[in-house]
């Protein structure tokens, strides 16, 4: 399926633009014969096609809000996965404070150097990606 727009407004206004150029909108998948040129009752189906795909896409942001506090609230993790652990990442730093290299530092932890330079770059960022 693919949209015409992000939202609805942006929907209604290429739908009008087109409509001034005696462009119509026709979707092709669905059953009912949907036909923006028509000026009765296809402009109006596919009007209200418009508004329950947006009413959708809210519904769907808000669950999804929701369900990430309830998982906050009961201490599960959101989000991206925690890449490296914390003991990794301070291990890393004990081995760069001994003058270990980043090559050395890698191959003991398993952190992608490109990784370890963000880690070991300030260790007041030590915020676990």
């Amino acid at each position: 399926m693919h949209t015409l727009g992000r939202n609805l407004r942006e929907v209604l206004n290429l739908v009008h633009d087109l409509a001034e150029k005696r462009i119509g909108v026709r979707s092709l998948a669905d059953p009912l014969p949907i036909n923006t040129i028509d000026e009765g009752m296809g402009r109006i189906a596919f009007l209200l096609l418009a508004l329950f795909a947006e009413m959708e896409r809210t519904f769907t942001a808000e669950r999804a809000a929701h369900a990430r506090a309830a998982a906050e609230a009961k201490g599960r993790h959101v989000g991206r996965p925690i890449a490296h652990s914390a003991d990794k990442i301070e291990y890393a730093r004990l081995l760069k404070a001994q003058g270990t290299s980043l090559g050395k530092i890698a191959a003991k932890t398993g952190i992608p150097k490109t990784s370890l330079h963000r880690y070991l770059a300030d260790p007041a960022s030590a915020e676990l990606v």
